[in-house]
């Protein structure tokens, strides 16, 4: 099996590389400017500014005429008239190949925010069947053993209960954090701690927590 390099970059997006590919997922508004330069494939999960940005996906496409976007159709509709071509929209249990990468996708909908707010859609993406992107929800892919997840930490619709619970019930071998950018220094030791050794268990999974710009090999 090849191995992947996984690198973290700001907020919710990570860039996946494997065989002379790169797959990037979700360059929103908070992570960098060129976070999807370079990129093969771009996967988004929903509208959401800091996981959509328009502006993120014009430069890397230029940057690389012959790379391509697969999103939900609330982003496609949004996108696929400035990329003609490039632009693939895709649903819950949608299989494709991107770059080389195998993908799955899981779930239907954003975690709920407030009663008040009405709920978009969001897809979770499964690459390879090894790395689980879930968006801005705690999907648990149906009938699926992922290795690593990529676990949202801090969001306006999460606590830290249901991100522990969901840590054992996807039950990975590890949980990477990501959607950190609101948290302070002093709020990643917190989260650190609670969800290591002295916090109530993850069930057995390992917890990492990259810096942007820091890899892991999986």
């Amino acid at each position: 099996m090849i191995s992947m390099e996984l690198t973290k970059k700001g907020h919710a997006c990570v860039r996946i590389e494997k065989d002379g590919q790169t797959l990037v997922i979700d360059p929103g508004t908070f992570s960098e400017a060129d976070a999807a330069v370079g990129a093969d494939a771009i996967l988004v999960t929903h509208e959401h500014f800091d996981h959509f940005n328009e502006e993120r996906l014009r430069t890397a496409l230029d940057a690389n005429p012959a790379a391509h976007i697969w999103t939900l159709s609330s982003v496609s509709g949004q996108i696929s008239a400035a990329f003609p071509g490039r632009v693939h929209t895709i649903g819950e249990g949608d299989t494709f190949t991107a770059a080389g990468f195998e993908i799955e996708v899981h779930g239907q909908l954003h975690a709920v925010i407030h009663p008040d707010i009405p709920r978009i859609t969001n897809v979770g993406y499964l690459v390879d069947g090894t790395v689980f992107h879930p968006g801005d929800a705690l999907t648990v892919p149906a009938g699926r053993r992922v290795d690593t997840l990529l676990l949202p930490v801090h969001a306006p619709w999460n606590k830290f209960a249901e991100v522990l619970d969901y840590v054992r019930a996807v039950a990975p071998r590890r949980a990477v954090d990501i959607h950190d950018i609101l948290l302070s220094d002093l709020a990643h030791t917190v989260y650190g701690r609670m969800l290591g050794p002295d916090g109530p268990g993850t069930g057995g999974a390992e917890h990492l927590r990259l810096t942007p710009g820091e890899s892991l090999t999986l």
